[in-house]
């Protein structure tokens, strides 16, 4: 049976002047039903489920009787042909009901359609005659109906009538949890809009649970043989935010820019035939700390402000205990930050020591199987000396991490699987634990991990499945090229979401071939819209947020959101001075107004969290000897046990990962450097010939000064028409007007 026609998914909404009427079918048209909403109640949502299944000709009558009924107003009209309800919320006045009325198929699973929307229609349910319009059509009604229209539901948003999609794909089959209890996991975002409706009707027939995050599916061969390749990605609807707004990790162990990606492969054979299928799934977030960055107009890069208040690790607990919970064990946490920074920056670092610590002191009261294996790479400084090799020194580390968590693996008998009802299926390898990636934003560096990760997985999946002979895909391999091209756009698409800007993937970009100054110039563009979004719009954009997901719920009476002083996490686990004026429960960091005596949780779906195990840790050499045993060479020509760029929990303590000088100096020659500027720089287009002019940013001032390259800050030749100025407070965060005036005297080549 084809699981497409078990459920509702075409609708047609009709109105009188007493109530709407929603009529629902089947894909086959065998199945019709109706429900009711009131029209004549203003600030209520009154919703009644007619319990009859009715066939077509029975439904075409009843709607006929309803508009000779009430012919005397009007009778019956329709008024839009939709895809399924996103949900009702209500403002100040009246209640709204969202409709998808267009959509588009964007993939297939198991036979599942998934699809994206297209368009969308906010409606007001009640009826004109009974509107309060002093409240629907004041001020701050409009403007809370603006905020919830700029979250565009076309872009990024996906669901599915049959399949659920907000589960991995290893989940739906191993697992029989349906209903209601889907509908309200971390990873559906109008969860809070579909709260009232599902309660009220206990049931999911009339909804949709969307998903937002990145879909793609394509296409590719190999050996001759045709198979598909989908890449999800599902964003956490928990402590969700923009970057400023929303960093580390909240009291109930919920981090900000939580993404699980899915990597599902199967081969293209003829419907009815038996498909092998597999799956990986891999987790990036913020880094489980309290920490916080506070929006500067003057700083590209804000000061780092880490707190001492969690010094048990509580939430960070929380964290990992949550990701035993969904992945299982073991734990392998690949942390990208910096390693060594100049005095003055000292940002990364910083949460690059505090990480190891905690994750130490969680190893303490874990056994040696269920410990959390830490890896430290300083990405940014691999990436200088390595190049786009440097996914070579990657990909060690990856194929470990996937020969220790293994992937989803089955045979469907049936070739449309119902998730949690088919059980002739043949599990032949199922995932056990997940790779968690992070950097500090957990964009631009962890793309390029995930994507290491991908390949290595990339191999064995199609290793099972009988389509190659060996379980590695090269570097240099067109499959290898065309998984890169894929999470490039999924880069760019959670760079959007998060930080505002396509993400900085310059690895991808210079392994395609493409000109090293070129690549520069377009990250140096995309720094720009970073910072703009996140100085000028991320406020807009972070109440848009608060209020699709229930977060804040307007009142009349009390203070409009944007009213309220920034909801930034600092606010969260802070020490006792800290600036409070909102208050902050439950995981899903609720925000609303402190009144004194008052108290407000919202509900939390969220299972409960298991507390920590309290048993043995491992040794040094249990964790070294394990390494050992996975073959994995981080670097060529190196010995490993005086790499500084890898570190991992109960092996190194933080102070040996530190030693030496923490600025590190380009040594250039600066003899080719004329009047003009550097060897090959063309004034006419603005444009560096140089490959190497990007690592001449950093260029020790000093220096320069020592070498007669004395000039006026109005002299803005410029690199890609960015100034100095701008090279300034990209690389020191600092403002031209903040610069020691001996710098403001450097030759402004760039």
């Amino acid at each position: 049976m084809d699981p497409n026609n078990s459920f509702l998914k075409n609708f047609r909404l009709y109105e009188t002047k007493s109530k709407f009427y929603i009529v629902g079918r089947n894909k086959s048209r065998t199945v019709w039903r109706i429900l009711k909403i009131d029209r004549l109640e203003p600030t209520e949502l009154i919703i009644v489920e007619d319990s009859t299944t009715y066939s077509a000709a029975q439904c075409f009558n009843l709607l006929r009787r309803l508009h000779v009924g009430n012919a005397s107003t009007g009778g019956l009209k329709l008024v839009a042909k939709c895809y399924g309800i996103i949900g009702f919320i209500k403002f100040l006045g009246p209640y709204y009901m969202l409709l998808i009325t267009k959509r588009k198929q964007i993939g297939k699973i198991c036979g599942h359609v998934i699809y994206g929307i297209t368009k969308s229609e906010m409606i007001a349910i009640p009826h004109p005659s009974v509107q309060r319009t002093d409240i629907m059509f004041s001020k701050n009604e409009n403007r809370y109906k603006k905020l919830l229209c700029s979250i565009d539901l076309t872009k990024d948003f996906f669901f599915s009538f049959s399949y659920n999609v907000m589960r991995s794909l290893q989940r739906n089959l191993c697992d029989a949890e349906i209903g209601q209890d889907l509908h309200g996991k971390m990873f559906v975002w109008n969860e809070f809009l579909t709260r009232g409706i599902r309660r009220n009707l206990n049931n999911t027939v009339w909804t949709v649970a969307l998903v937002y995050g990145f879909f793609k599916q394509e296409k590719l061969s190999v050996s001759g043989r045709d198979f598909y390749l989908t890449l999800i990605s599902r964003r956490s609807r928990f402590y969700a935010g923009t970057r400023y707004r929303k960093r580390g990790v909240d009291d109930k162990g919920k981090v900000a820019n939580d993404v699980e990606t899915e990597q599902i492969v199967f081969e293209d054979l003829p419907e009815g035939c038996p498909v092998q299928i597999s799956s990986v799934v891999q987790h990036r977030g913020s880094i489980p700390l309290f920490w916080s960055q506070e929006t500067s107009l003057l700083k590209a890069k804000p000061k780092i402000v880490v707190s001492t208040s969690d010094t048990s690790y509580k939430a960070t607990r929380l964290h990992f205990d949550n990701l035993v919970t969904r992945y299982g064990n073991p734990i392998i946490i690949l942390n990208l930050v910096k390693g060594r920074e100049a005095k003055k920056e000292s940002r990364e670092s910083r949460l690059r020591e505090k990480f190891f610590h905690a994750t130490e002191v969680i190893n303490d009261d874990l056994s040696y199987e269920n410990r959390l294996r830490f890896f430290h790479l300083d990405l940014h400084k691999l990436f200088k000396s390595k190049g786009p090799n440097v996914l070579e020194s990657l990909s060690g580390l990856t194929e470990y991490s996937q020969r220790t968590t293994e992937f989803f693996h089955s045979v469907l008998k049936k070739p449309n699987v119902v998730p949690g009802k088919d059980n002739e299926n043949r599990l032949i390898k199922l995932q056990k634990g997940v790779l968690r990636t992070n950097c500090v934003d957990c964009l631009d560096r962890t793309n390029v991990a995930q994507y290491s990760y991908g390949l290595a997985s990339l191999g064995y999946q199609l290793n099972a499945l009988g389509l190659i002979d060996r379980p590695k895909i090269g570097q240099d391999d067109r499959l290898a090229d065309d998984l890169m091209d894929l999470y490039e756009m999924m880069g760019d698409v959670l760079s959007l979401q998060y930080g505002g800007s396509r993400s900085h993937c310059k690895i991808f970009r210079l392994k395609k071939g493409q000109w090293k100054p070129v690549v520069h110039g377009q990250d140096m563009i995309r720094s720009i819209h970073r910072y703009g979004s996140n100085a000028f719009t991320d406020g807009e954009k972070q109440d848009a947020i608060n209020i699709f997901l229930g977060y804040f719920q307007p009142q009349q009476g009390r203070p409009a959101l944007w009213e309220l002083n920034s909801d930034q996490h600092f606010n969260v686990g802070r020490d006792e001075n800290a600036r409070l004026s909102l208050k902050r429960s439950a995981s899903d960091g609720n925000l609303t107004t402190i009144t004194e005596g008052e108290s407000s949780r919202p509900e939390d779906s969220t299972p409960d969290i298991p507390t920590s195990r309290f048993t043995p840790s491992m040794t040094t050499k249990q964790l070294y000897t394990d390494m050992q045993n996975a073959r994995i060479h981080f670097y060529e020509n190196e010995d490993f046990h005086n790499c500084s760029d890898f570190g991992f929990a109960g092996w190194r303590s933080p102070e040996n990962s530190y030693a030496g000088d923490l600025h590190e100096r380009y040594q250039h020659d600066l003899s080719d450097f004329g009047s003009d500027g550097p060897d090959g720089y063309c004034s006419s287009v603005g444009t560096s010939c140089t490959e190497g002019l990007r690592e001449r940013y950093e260029e020790d001032i000093d220096q320069l000064l020592k070498r007669g390259k004395d000039a006026t800050v109005e002299r803005k030749t410029a690199l890609l028409g960015l100034s100095y100025a701008y090279w300034y407070w990209v690389t020191y965060g600092e403002t031209l007007a903040a610069m020691p005036k001996r710098e403001k005297r450097i030759s402004i080549f760039l």
